[in-house]
This record gives structure tokens, C-alpha cells and sequence, in this order.
């Protein structure tokens, strides 16, 4: 028999995702390192939440067209490949214009030539031809990634959250959950920044908290789970393969103010967080 009540399929869910992501965190944190099994293990912690979307629907008798894999107009797509560029870059211009770190890491040119092969190439060939590969095959590889834990947390989630509880409440349940998925890679793996657990934690959590509700807003506006994979692949590709690489130390606060366990981000997100609620209007009604 179906069960229609949102409640309880996102009961299901969290049960199905927990038990299956547990398997990859005890992987993890037994090697205690992401890229243990060259990084499968978190590849694979990565689609739990799709396996136990699918699961769930199988369970509950919700189709698995609802989940929204139908692709959405271009401007969905483009908005959400570009949101993270834009709220990131401006973190990090404040971040090197205030001197909390300084662009243009010396060792992140190096390992740019050597990886890229492009050994006799000026700097600033290396810095732009690095962020037009990472932005461009980066982001495709990182939304293929992203969309093993989009499917869940968008696809399925976000639309049984929100007609329990409504965008907003059911934005900030879904930002709490998110973030608690990572606490165990983030507190007992290497998943930081080189800050102290508490303060990486606490900023982690408001930014990723702060950035549920463009994720939802997309996924409801476009009826499609394609744009939240696309902002996910995005967001860690720019910041996590070029941002942050290419921001120098520049004395002791240069750890505390990037990256994705930096204030910096998190402030930002805040921002992000306040212009898409307040877009909430622009929502369909069964929204």
C-alpha cells in the first residue's frame, strides 16, 4: 500500500540514508582519510542518499519521475552553475583584499605545471588556464559526483520536506540534516581546514545551511533535481579545487577565513540564504 504522509517518507529516508552511509563512514574513518580507496569510499558515501531516495520511493510507493530527473530550462542550469562562482569569488576578494590570505599560492602554480603538464607556462597561464578546465570538465565530473547525494537531499527531500513543513522550516530541517551528514568525516576524518573542530564545524554548518535554501529554491522553481547537481558540482569545484588552492597563508587567520570551514563563506551564505527566502513568493503554489 502507498503512504502519502511526507512525514513519514522522510522518516524512511533519513533511516535508509543513515544505514547505508554508516558502511562508507566506517571505511572512512578506519583509513582516516578521504582519499582512502582513491577516493571510492567517498564516492560511494556520496550516493547513499540517492540509493535511499530510490529505496524510499520503491517503499512508498512515490514515483520516481516525482524525483525530478527531468532536465530544466536553460536558465535554471546557468543560474545554478554560476551562483557559486559568484558568492564564492566575492568571499575571496574580500578575503585578499582585507589580507586574510593572499592570492596566488606559489605551490599551487607548481602543482598546476606539473599536473597539467605545462611546465614552461607563465603564472598567469597557469591561474587562468587552470580555472577554465576546473570550471568547465571540473564542474561536469562534479556534478556527476553531487548528483549522487542531489537526487536525495533535493530530488526527493526537499519537496516531501517542504509540503510537511513549508519552504521555510523545511529549508533549515533539510540544512540541519545535511550538515549532520558530514559530521562524521568532518570530526573524525580529514575533512578540515587545519582550524579547531568547533570553529570548522560551526561555520560548515551555517554555510551549508545558508546555501539549502537556493538549492531548494531551484529544485522547486525549475521541478527538476538537475540544477541543484550543477550548484553542488560547481560550488566544490571552484572552491575546493581553485579558491583555496590559490589563496596563500598570509599569517594565522588566513585558515580561519577560507574555505568551506572559514567565516568567510559562511557570512556569504548568510547573504545567499536571505535573498532566496525572500524570492520564496516566486514558488509554485503546491510549493
Amino acid at each position: 500500500m502507498a503512504i502519502e504522509k511526507p512525514q513519514t517518507r522522510v522518516g524512511i529516508y533519513l533511516v535508509l540514508t543513515l544505514a547505508l552511509s554508516s558502511v562508507f563512514y566506517a571505511l572512512i574513518i578506519g583509513c582516516g582519510h578521504l582519499a582512502g580507496a582513491q577516493g571510492m569510499y567517498v564516492l560511494g558515501m556520496m550516493w547513499s542518499p540517492s540509493t535511499a531516495a530510490l529505496l524510499t520511493c520503491r517503499i512508498t510507493g512515490k514515483p520516481y519521475a516525482e524525483l525530478g530527473f527531468a532536465w530544466p530550462r536553460a536558465r535554471w542550469a546557468w543560474m545554478a552553475y554560476w551562483l557559486p562562482i559568484v558568492y564564492a569569488g566575492v568571499a575571496y576578494i574580500v578575503v585578499w583584499s582585507a589580507g586574510w590570505g593572499r592570492f596566488g599560492n606559489p605551490a599551487f602554480f607548481s602543482g598546476v605545471a606539473k599536473d597539467f603538464g605545462w611546465t614552461n607556462a607563465p603564472t598567469w597561464v597557469l591561474g587562468v588556464g587552470s580555472l577554465l578546465v576546473f570550471a568547465i570538465v571540473g564542474t561536469i565530473q562534479g556534478t556527476a559526483s553531487g548528483l549522487g547525494e542531489e537526487i536525495g537531499w533535493r530530488g526527493f527531500l526537499t519537496p516531501e520536506i517542504t509540503r510537511a513543513y513549508g519552504f521555510t522550516r523545511g529549508t533549515l530541517m533539510t540544512g540541519v540534516i545535511w550538515t549532520s551528514w558530514h559530521l562524521p568525516i568532518l570530526l573524525f576524518a580529514d575533512y578540515n581546514a587545519g582550524t579547531p573542530w568547533w570553529f570548522g564545524m560551526s561555520c560548515f554548518a551555517v554555510m551549508v545551511i545558508g546555501i539549502s535554501f537556493p538549492f531548494a529554491w531551484l529544485r522547486l522553481r525549475s521541478g527538476s533535481v538537475w540544477p541543484a547537481a550543477i550548484l553542488h558540482g560547481s560550488h566544490n569545484v571552484i572552491i575546493q579545487l581553485w579558491l583555496t588552492p590559490i589563496t596563500g597563508k598570509q599569517g594565522q587567520i588566513t585558515p580561519y577565513a577560507i574555505d568551506e570551514f572559514g567565516f568567510m563563506l559562511a557570512l556569504v551564505a548568510i547573504a545567499v540564504a536571505i535573498v532566496y527566502w525572500r524570492k520564496r513568493a516566486q514558488l509554485p503554489a503546491a510549493a
